[in-house]
């Protein structure tokens, strides 16, 4: 998530950026990350190896920034419902979340491991967490801190799993299936 009392951005840098992110996401298309290299992903961009650098210590940098979007939009889904929430069936916003993971679940696959760990769950973590915590503290609700451990850990980790592979469902199933988990979790307290 953006810091909100952050400086805006220089709209060059801004661009740079978002030429490289694009870039390796194009690259990942075609082979795994790690068969990516920053050759590929600066010829692509059109940038030189000393602007990768300025931006990115490195590709995995650079992947974890490309996918930054995939979190926002798990943590805008896993929220994306008012008044009472339906407790068997996820939100539209959690069941498209799930099936646009399509195009680049080898990458994310690269960048989060099963359990929900590796660099984009730290992120998720980190966002989710933030968010789920905001959320119960604002409500008032008990052991806020505790459920958005919870709700995080569950919720990355199922999404972890089901990209590896170690739950069979469709993208609705799984979508309503961690709904179901993550709306025990927020009553249980």
């Amino acid at each position: 998530m953006s810091d909100p009392t952050a400086p805006p951005e220089d709209p060059r840098a801004a661009r740079t950026r978002r030429r490289l992110r694009q870039a390796l996401l194009d690259e990942c298309t075609e082979r795994p990350l790690s068969r990516v290299s920053v050759a590929a992903v600066v010829r692509r961009a059109g940038v030189g190896r000393a602007t990768f650098y300025l931006h990115y210590d490195g590709l995995e940098a650079l992947a974890v920034d490309a996918c930054a979007d995939v979190v926002r939009e798990a943590v805008e889904a896993l929220h994306a419902w008012r008044g009472r929430p339906d407790p068997v069936h996820a939100p539209p916003a959690l069941v498209g979340f799930f099936r646009s993971l399509g195009p680049h679940a080898a990458l994310y696959q690269e960048l989060l491991t099963p359990g929900g760990g590796g660099p984009l769950g730290r992120l998720l973590h980190r966002d989710l967490r933030a968010y789920s915590l905001r959320e119960r503290q604002l409500a008032g609700a008990p052991d806020a801190p505790l459920v958005a451990s919870a709700v995080t850990a569950t919720f990355a980790g199922v999404l972890a799993d089901w990209l590896h592979g170690l739950i069979e469902a469709t993208a609705e199933e799984v979508a309503d299936q961690v709904w179901q988990l993550l709306v025990a979790l927020h009553r249980s307290r």
